[in-house]
């Protein structure tokens, strides 16, 4: 299930730089950011109603709400110079770019989670790598 998910994700994250580039013009950048992350508030919420999911913020550890607040800001941070960039660059070479965010995730992986780094995942890397910058010279 966490392939089919991984890969709608995909889908939607390809939508959403198709959508945006079009979706900024003449709109600022960071009120379209703002605009985008109130939909997506509002559909996270409406999430949470239709699933049911229990819902006592009290449970919630210190820990963990330091973690998604920073998570939180690091995804604001993303955005803000993404719809930036999506405003004054091609898509086409502002997305693979974005999605280097792969070689920057192993790294942090391997560094603050301790994760293995095996050939597999080595050489995916590399890949990703050269493939970006094959697409944005």
């Amino acid at each position: 299930m966490w392939l089919i998910l991984a890969l709608l994700s995909a889908v939607f994250a390809a939508l959403t730089s198709i959508l945006a580039k079009v979706g900024i013009e003449g709109v600022d950048s960071n009120l379209a950011t703002a605009i985008r992350t109130l939909v997506v508030f509002f559909m996270a919420c409406g999430m949470v109603c239709i699933t049911e999911a229990k819902v006592d913020l009290t449970e919630i550890s210190i820990r963990t709400w330091v973690f998604l607040v920073l998570s939180g800001l690091a995804t604001g941070a993303s955005w803000l110079c993404y719809f930036k960039a999506l405003q004054i660059g091609d898509v086409s070479k502002v997305a693979p770019i974005d999605k280097t965010s792969i070689i920057f995730t192993i790294i942090m992986a391997i560094v603050f989670l301790h994760e293995q780094l095996t050939l597999k995942v080595a050489l995916g890397g590399a890949f990703i790598a050269v493939g970006t910058l094959i697409i944005a010279l």
